[in-house]
C-alpha cells in the first residue's frame, strides 16, 4: 500500500467506514498507554532511597555517613541529567520509538547492577549502587521527554481537548503512585524477611524496580510513530541558535520553575523517611513504623495530581503552577515557624507535610511537564523538554546536596521556610515566563515556528523522510498490535 492507503473504507451496511482512520485513533491510544505506563518504574526508582536510606542507615552504621548517604542518593539525579538531556536530543532526532526502547533497558540493566552490588569493602559496594542508579537514572531522565513528547502528541490526535489531563495521567499519575507503592513493596518485603534479613531485603526492593518497564516493553518495540513527528521532525541543520532565541523566555518558565520544584520536593521525598524516624517515637530503628508513616506522607500527594489535571481544563496550566507555588509559601511557613510545636503531634505534622506535597503535585509537578510538552514546537520538542526537566534535576541534586547541610546549620525547622522562599521564587518566574496554554492544536505552534525560521532565513527541510500517510509497515504494526492486546485480555 502506498500513501494512497489512508482513503481505504469498507462498507458495512450501506456506510463507509474509514479504516485507517480508526487504525489510526487506536494507534494513539495505544501509544499514550505504552508511552506513560512506564513512568510507574520512575516513580517507584525515585521513590527507592526513601526507605533504603533508612534501612542502610541500620545495617551499616559505620559506612553509610551522611556524606556516603548524599552521594547514593543523588547518583539517580546525575544521571537523570546526562539523560533527559541526551534522550531529549535522541528523540528528537532518532524518534521517539528509539528512545523509549534505550530508556527501558537502561532502567533494566541499571535495576540488575544494584541488586547485585558487591565490593571488596562495603564502602566499594555502595560505589557500586552508586554507579547503578547513575544508570537507572540516565534511563529514568530519558523517559521524561520522552514519554511525555510521545503521550501529548498520541492525544493530540486522539483527543486534543483533553490533550493535557491524559498527558497528566500517564505521566506524572504514575510517578505519583510511585511514591506509595515503592514504600508498600518495601513494607511487603519487610514483614516477609524480617529485620535479621536486612541485606536480602534491599536487594529484592531494587529488584523489583526493573518489572515495571520489561512488562511494556514489548509494546513499546511496536509503537508507531506519529503524525505529527513525521511532518515536523528536523533531522538536517538543527537551528538551536534560533529556537534559543525564540524560546528564551520560555525555556526560562519551564526550567526555572522545574528547578524550584524539584529543589524542594525530592530532598524532601527523599529524607521524608529520615525526617519522620527523628520525631516518631521508638522508630529510628523501627522500620515499619517508619514505613507506615511516610506511606501516608506519599499517599497525600495523588489526590494533588488529579486536582492538577482538573484545573488545567478551568484555569490553565500557568495559574495552576501558581496555586501549587502558593502552597509552598503558607504550609512552609506554618511548618516552619511552628516546627517546635507541630513535630510533637506527628498527625499533624505529617498531615500537614502532606498537603504541602499535595499541593507542589497539583501545581508545578503536573504543569511543569504540560508546559514542556505543550510549549515548544514539534521538531524540538523533546530538546527543550529535555533541557527544561535537566535543569529540573540539578535543583534536586542542589536540594540534595545542600538539605542536610541546612538542618545541621540553621535547624530543621527552615528546610520548610526555605521551602516557602522558593514558593515565592516559583510565583514570580511562572507568572512572567509561564506561557499561558489554552490547549490548542499542536499544530499551530509548529506553523508559528515554521514562519520565524523562515524571516530568519533558515534552509532547511522539515519531516522524518517518510510519509505521513500509513504505509503496509504502519498497518502491520497495528494489526500486530491488536492482535496482541486481544490475546493479552482473552
Amino acid at each position: 500500500m502506498g500513501s494512497d492507503s489512508v482513503n481505504v473504507v469498507s462498507v458495512v451496511d450501506g456506510k463507509r467506514h474509514n479504516v485507517i482512520s480508526r487504525r489510526l485513533k487506536f494507534a494513539s491510544y495505544f501509544s499514550i498507554v505504552c508511552a506513560g505506563a512506564a513512568m510507574i518504574s520512575d516513580g517507584y526508582q525515585n521513590n527507592c532511597m526513601t526507605m533504603a536510606n533508612a534501612l542502610f542507615s541500620i545495617e551499616y552504621k559505620t559506612a553509610y555517613t551522611s556524606t556516603m548517604k548524599t552521594r547514593v542518593s543523588n547518583s539517580l539525579f546525575v544521571g537523570e541529567i546526562f539523560g533527559q538531556i541526551a534522550m531529549g536530543l535522541v528523540c528528537d532526532y532518532f524518534g521517539r520509538k528509539v528512545a523509549l526502547v534505550a530508556t527501558t533497558l537502561l532502567i533494566v540493566i541499571g535495576s540488575i547492577l544494584a541488586t547485585a552490588a558487591h565490593g571488596t569493602s562495603t564502602t566499594g559496594m555502595f560505589w557500586m549502587i552508586m554507579v547503578a542508579r547513575g544508570i537507572i537514572g540516565f534511563g529514568i531522565g530519558g523517559e521524561y521527554p520522552v514519554s511525555s513528547t510521545s503521550a501529548s502528541e498520541a492525544a493530540n490526535e486522539a483527543a486534543q481537548h483533553l490533550r493535557a489531563p491524559i498527558t497528566i495521567m500517564v505521566t506524572e499519575f504514575p510517578l505519583a503512585i510511585g511514591g506509595p507503592l515503592s514504600i508498600s513493596i518495601f513494607l511487603i518485603i519487610y514483614s516477609a524477611a524480617g529485620i535479621h534479613h536486612l541485606s536480602t531485603i534491599w536487594r529484592v526492593y531494587f529488584g523489583l524496580g526493573c518489572i515495571f518497564p520489561l512488562v511494556v516493553f514489548y509494546f513499546r518495540l511496536k509503537l508507531v510513530t506519529s503524525k505529527l513527528y513525521k511532518e515536523e521532525a528536523i533531522k538536517k541543520r538543527v537551528p538551536y541558535l534560533l529556537v534559543i532565541r525564540y524560546y528564551w523566555k520560555t525555556l526560562l518558565g519551564t526550567a526555572g520553575s522545574w528547578f524550584v520544584f524539584d529543589f524542594v520536593t525530592y530532598p524532601n521525598s527523599i529524607f521524608s523517611a529520615t525526617i519522620i524516624s527523628e520525631i516518631v517515637p521508638d522508630s529510628s530503628s523501627n522500620l515499619l513504623k517508619t514505613g507506615e508513616w511516610d506511606l501516608l506522607l506519599t499517599s497525600l500527594a495523588i489526590p494533588g495530581v488529579l486536582v492538577g489535571a482538573y484545573l488545567y481544563t478551568k484555569i490553565g496550566a500557568r495559574n495552576t503552577m501558581i496555586l501549587g507555588f502558593m502552597g509552598y509559601i503558607v504550609f512552609g511557613l506554618v511548618i516552619g515557624c511552628g516546627y517546635d510545636k507541630i513535630v510533637k503531634i506527628v498527625p499533624l505534622f505529617v498531615i500537614f507535610y502532606g498537603i504541602m506535597n499535595s499541593l507542589a503535585q497539583m501545581g508545578p509537578g503536573c504543569m511543569t511537564i504540560v508546559a514542556s510538552a505543550e510549549s515548544y514546537a514539534t521538531g524540538v520538542r523533546g530538546t527543550c523538554f529535555g533541557l527544561s526537566a535537566a535543569i529540573g534535576k540539578v535543583g534536586a541534586v542542589v536540594g540534595t546536596q545542600t538539605f542536610t547541610s541546612i538542618q545541621n546549620h540553621l535547624g530543621k525547622k527552615w528546610t520548610f521556610i526555605i521551602a516557602a522562599i522558593c514558593g515565592l521564587v516559583g510565583v514570580i518566574i511562572t507568572f512572567f515566563c509561564v506561557p499561558k496554554l489554552n490547549g490548542e492544536d499542536l499544530m499551530d505552534e509548529d506553523e508559528r515556528f515554521h514562519k520565524y525560521l523562515v524571516a530568519n532565513n533558515w534552509e532547511g527541510s522539515f519531516g522524518d523522510g517518510e510519509s505521513s500517510d500509513m504505509n503496509s509497515e504502519d498497518i502491520e504494526k497495528l494489526d500486530s498490535i491488536i492482535l496482541s492486546t486481544k490475546q493479552i485480555s482473552e
